[in-house]
């Protein structure tokens, strides 16, 4: 900063002795070094915390950095996620129509347009809702074991 060489120090040495006497030179001499300390440790405590606030700027910008690629991979997941979402329902429809389709022809002749055709109707409700352990309330009552006997009956009288 100043180029202050071993002769410019002599002279203000010899100035400040003759200015300000040899009594009080000392204690100015010792309060001029704490001054002049104090500076130093203020200067460099200043240079500490500009360089502490340039840290944490960087580290912000790095953190922002980093939030953004994450938020972009997730985006790009999520759009993935959807595409193949979509592809599987496709999918599972073309399946679901194909085994309809054989449903309607019952397995004895192969799927031809016709019964594709037929699926694009709206699906009957389905029977396969009920639980498999319970019958079907809906059926008609079998015929009375009463009936069968008595008509089995006669008919076995009229053979005897």
């Amino acid at each position: 900063m100043f180029d202050i060489g071993f002769t410019e120090l002599l002279i203000i040495g010899i100035v400040a002795l003759i200015v300000i006497g040899p009594e009080r030179l000392p204690k100015v001499a010792r309060t001029a070094g704490h001054l002049y300390g104090r500076m130093q440790r203020y200067v460099s405590s200043v240079k500490s915390d500009i360089s502490h606030e340039i840290q944490l700027d960087e580290m912000r910008r790095v953190g922002q950095g980093i939030k953004e690629s994450i938020e972009s991979a997730a985006s790009d997941i999520q759009q993935q996620a959807t595409v193949v979402d979509d592809y599987l329902r496709e999918e599972v429809s073309n399946v679901n129509k194909v085994v309809a389709a054989m449903a309607v022809t019952e397995g004895d002749h192969p799927v031809t347009e016709p019964a594709m055709k037929q699926l694009e109707t709206p699906p009957t409700p389905q029977q396969s809702l009920l639980p498999l352990d319970e019958p079907d309330q809906n059926a008609a009552p079998p015929a009375p074991s009463a009936v069968v006997e008595t008509a089995h009956g006669q008919s076995a009288g009229r053979t005897a």
